[in-house]
């Protein structure tokens, strides 16, 4: 298979451990460029009532595909610990390096959230799926190998910590009906969600199409 590919934003965690997609330098566009050249558009998204996240195997496993994702500790917390501020960490059976607390610049609402680890408080930092995992399935990703399907519920490409209210306003819906309210983040968004779909051969459906072209647009021109 082949794993998510950034094509203009860096996602997976860097040596220095800053923030994912939350940076001054914007990707470019070129003039010109559509940024959804070589990704196939249908034309509506065709909601299958066969979903189920299980098909995608267990939420949260230690199969990030990044260099060094297998480190004992699950996804999300590899996520957590690219994507927030002020870090502090404990040990625990699942994880030698588990993220404590933390502060989140939320990309979604531009709002700044405390985290705290724990069942409850937890729930206010949540793990987006970019390409929401029932949109992959009514995309195609029913017709995958289970291995697949969970390298992609895995892949730091397509995962982003948010503020858990957005995660949930958002759902799995697509771009042409959820964008996140902070429209300063429209440009990452678009050219993120776009480079999940190539890096996976996942078509498009023509509404949302329309609102990623739109949102590329507002990205600085190369």
């Amino acid at each position: 298979m082949v794993i998510a590919v950034v094509v203009a934003v860096q996602v997976i965690a860097s040596s220095n451990r800053q923030p994912a997609l939350v940076r001054a330098d914007l990707p470019t566009v070129a003039p010109g460029v559509d940024v959804l050249a070589g990704i196939r558009e249908v034309p509506v998204r065709i909601r299958g009532h066969d979903y189920h996240r299980d098909a995608f195997g267990e939420a949260w496993t230690d199969d990030n595909p990044a260099p060094g994702g297998r480190n004992g500790c699950d996804t999300r917390n590899d996520i957590l610990d690219r994507d927030l501020d002020d870090k502090t960490y404990v040990s625990t059976k699942r994880c030698p390096r588990a993220v404590a607390t933390g502060t989140l610049h939320d990309p979604y609402t531009n709002a700044v959230v405390s985290f705290t680890r724990g069942e409850n408080t937890g729930a206010v930092v949540q793990i987006d799926h970019i390409v929401p995992l029932a949109y992959a399935w009514d995309m195609g990703a029913r017709n995958w190998p289970a291995e697949q399907r969970l390298r992609f519920a895995n892949d730091p490409a397509n995962l982003l910590a948010v503020a858990g209210q957005a995660n949930q306003d958002k759902g799995d819906q697509e771009p042409a009906r959820w964008m996140p309210p902070n429209t300063a983040f429209h440009c990452q968004y678009a050219m993120q969600f776009v480079a999940v779909l190539r890096g996976y051969s996942l078509p498009v459906d023509a509404p949302s199409a329309t609102v990623l072209r739109r949102a590329a647009d507002t990205c600085p021109k190369s």
